[in-house]
């Protein structure tokens, strides 16, 4: 019989282990990113809203401007952590730089 070192066999083992680990470890942190359009840039979904609202008699209403706001759970050591995984996530997919800006703020 071999009884060589298989990693694949203590691969369920230690995965089981460092899931516990890890969660002693982490805690999760809710963000909110709020990505918006740019000033410079025309916001046809706002313009639209602006019209019906000024349609409704609710002229006190100067400006809109339509964006989005995402609530991500993300486990992290440190609200730095969890803030720095947020932005990678809003530069990468979240938000279009060329046309949006983005801003996070971390709850526990």
């Amino acid at each position: 019989m071999n009884i060589a070192w298989n990693p694949l066999r203590l691969c369920g083992e230690t995965s089981n282990y460092l899931v516990r680990l890890r969660k002693i470890f982490l805690m999760k942190y809710t963000v909110q990113v709020k990505v918006m359009p740019l000033k410079e840039l025309l916001d046809p979904q706002g313009k639209a809203v602006m019209s019906g609202l000024s349609n409704l008699g609710l002229a006190a209403v100067q400006d809109v401007r339509i964006g989005k706001n995402i609530t991500l759970q993300i486990e992290a050591s440190s609200p730095e952590e969890a803030k720095n995984t947020a932005e990678e996530a809003s530069k990468k997919l979240l938000a279009n730089p060329v046309m949006e800006y983005f801003e996070i703020e971390v709850a526990q």
